[in-house]
């Protein structure tokens, strides 16, 4: 028995979703994302609340079932609220800026790096070392704010690299003085 799969999504005022055949489309204020169920995954929505249930208990289907239950729900979220991810570049002359829709980054090579923003991917930079990916697609968010932290992951001596806000960098010691 599913525990995720079978509890319902609430959606909130201000966003619609549509079910046509295997196609869940939502929109919200900040947008609309879509997706497609899996076979064996039935979608229903009523009085504002949308039910998540499989057809048949086969092994696939039951593992499914609350994956596709958690995509809606991401999706559902992500319209009305969204979701957002926060890096910070830690290192002596580290720095983000925006040029237009590309962040563009200095981090200890030659030359600066750019990382153009997919559709439906926001950057800010409220300071020169921080980074805030902003969007309606958690996965999207997740995956861009990856490939940046990716540019210039953290070292364990020093910590220089970009990482997440709440990331915490492991430090090792280091040489140790060798003594005659």
């Amino acid at each position: 028995m599913s525990r995720i799969g079978n509890s319902p999504i609430a959606v909130p005022d201000g966003v619609e979703v549509k079910i046509s055949g295997d196609d869940v489309q939502v929109k919200g204020p900040k947008g609309s994302l879509s997706q497609t169920l899996t076979e064996g995954i039935t979608a229903s929505v009523e009085d504002g609340v949308v039910s998540i249930a499989r057809d048949n208990d086969e092994r696939n289907t039951r593992a499914l079932h609350g994956l596709m239950r958690s995509l809606i729900n991401n999706m559902v979220i992500g319209v009305s609220e969204g979701y957002s991810k926060e890096l910070t570049a830690v290192g002596v002359g580290y720095r983000a800026a925006l040029k237009g829709k590309q962040l563009e980054l200095q981090v200890g090579f030659s030359h600066p790096v750019e990382i153009d923003a997919p559709d439906g991917i926001t950057f800010e930079v409220p300071e020169p070392t921080r980074i805030i990916v902003g969007g309606t697609d958690k996965q999207l968010v997740g995956q861009v704010a990856a490939n940046i932290r990716a540019v210039r992951p953290p070292e364990p001596y020093k910590g220089k690299g970009i990482r997440y806000a709440d990331e915490h960098v492991r430090r090792k010691a280091g040489k140790a003085g060798v003594t005659a």
